[in-house]
């Protein structure tokens, strides 16, 4: 069913607050849990699932791909695996991946070199929007096809490997790409060898560790990931950490908001994805991890925030992989810290669900903020926490979740009277999200 599509307005700042939240559970792991699970031998038993659209919209294609998926309770799935190479789709078969990039990459990883996979792939108007070229050039080097010849945005049709032989990948930023060589290398015939230059998020990697016989990871020098392709992989009982990324957006409000503190607990803390928050920590934020464990490979723990000065933020090109879906909120803060802040190395953001860069640019023109966009450069010259609320801003529809939780941020911080279309969009990864909001204080108006 079509979700239901709603505007939302917001004109007034929030007050300062003292407030223990939980934010959405994590959407890579939720994804990739499913997808692996889908694979694995017997039953996979997974809980806190994020209940979102993406996950949904991941559930759906592999119940399509003949696996069954059961809740059992809210938040608590489990996943009947058929086992490498035995997914399967009716003659005909179309797929819908919504607006999941993860979804997209990973299950073409899988599907690619499955035996006798013919089907049609597409998304929403976002997905279909965005770039798959790097995607489908390392399937072909699995022996996969796909038509049209030489399109490389959905819908397209895929073809499966008649006989899939393992590659060597040499990784860069994206750890969607590297996740679906790993997993077309499962099932592929000898060894797939992927060689990091730069370190990227490492869900897949932590869930395939499981299998000992399946994968081995080489940490000297250059970190190579090894997958043996045709071993079978182990049922999993996965525990979901909430969310580093959607709780980057309360921790950005937080900080900027004057007298307040905030606790957000059980938060996946996983070093490859804490980049926003070391980041701020470096300009004087007042973040700290408390109550740090280890659960199936990953860290997670509390994240405790309180209202500070911060300093101008200077991001590197070596943050990009540990904060990626970050950088919309973090040119907000930019916005609204007194400053030259610089981020380097962030062309890839122009692939998004949106121009995240672009997108993030017009909202500011519209509080008179002065940006500059250069080659992978982005420049905010912050006024400091200005008051917005002779403003105007609207926001069009872009399908960009991390874009339009963004604009709701500016907007309880600066006063600024902002129209956010087609709102239901971050409903995609962050279904709780103004639920939260409300409890902090927050004050909004749907219109559908």
């Amino acid at each position: 069913m079509p979700r239901k599509k709603f505007n939302l307005s917001v004109n007034k700042k929030i007050n300062p607050y003292n407030k223990t939240i939980k934010v959405d559970s994590d959407k890579s792991i939720s994804i990739r849990s499913l997808i692996i699970g889908s694979i694995s031998e017997n039953i996979t038993t997974i809980n806190n699932v994020l209940e979102s659209e993406d996950v949904f919209a991941s559930i759906n294609s592999l119940k399509k791909l003949g696996v069954k998926i059961s809740k059992i309770k809210k938040q608590k799935y489990l996943v009947y695996g058929k086992g490498l190479g035995s997914l399967q789709i009716n003659k005909n078969g179309k797929l819908n991946f919504g607006n999941s990039g993860t979804l997209a990459r990973l299950l073409i990883g899988v599907l690619s070199t499955t035996p006798n996979i013919k089907v049609d792939i597409s998304g929403d108007h976002s997905l279909n929007k965005r770039s798959m070229k790097k995607l489908i050039d390392l399937m072909i080097k699995f022996g996969a096809s796909f038509y049209p010849k030489k399109k490389y945005k959905f819908p397209i049709k895929l073809i499966s490997s008649k006989f899939p032989m393992g590659i060597f990948y040499k990784a860069g930023v994206s750890a969607q790409l590297k996740s679906a060589v790993m997993l077309a290398g499962l099932n592929s015939n000898g060894n797939t060898t992927i060689a990091e230059t730069q370190k990227s998020r490492d869900h897949t990697e932590n869930i395939l560790l499981n299998s000992k016989k399946a994968i081995f990871i080489n940490n000297d020098k250059q970190r190579t990931i090894k997958i043996f392709g045709k071993n079978s992989l182990s049922s999993l009982k996965v525990n979901v950490p909430c969310d580093p990324s959607s709780a980057a957006f309360f921790s950005a409000l937080t900080l900027l908001n004057k007298k307040s503190k905030l606790k957000i607990k059980g938060v996946g803390l996983n070093k490859t994805r804490i980049g926003f928050y070391e980041l701020l920590q470096g300009q004087g934020a007042k973040i700290k991890f408390k109550n740090i464990k280890k659960i199936n490979n990953e860290i997670c723990g509390d994240i405790v925030v309180k209202s500070c000065k911060l300093k101008p933020i200077l991001a590197t090109k070596n943050y990009y992989t540990k904060m990626t879906d970050e950088y919309p909120i973090l040119f907000i803060m930019a916005a609204l810290i007194k400053g030259t802040s610089v981020f380097r190395g962030i062309g890839d953001l122009a692939n998004k669900e949106s121009n995240r860069i672009l997108e993030i640019k017009k909202i500011l023109d519209q509080i008179n903020i002065k940006t500059k966009i250069k080659k992978n450069e982005f420049i905010v010259y912050g006024k400091g926490l200005v008051d917005a609320s002779k403003k105007k801003v609207k926001i069009p529809n872009l399908g960009d979740h991390r874009v339009c939780m963004s604009a709701f941020v500016l907007t309880l911080l600066t006063g600024a009277n902002t129209k956010i279309n087609n709102f239901e969009t971050v409903f995609t990864s962050a279904p709780s999200f103004l639920k939260i909001m409300k409890t902090l204080g927050a004050k909004f108006e749907i219109q559908y």
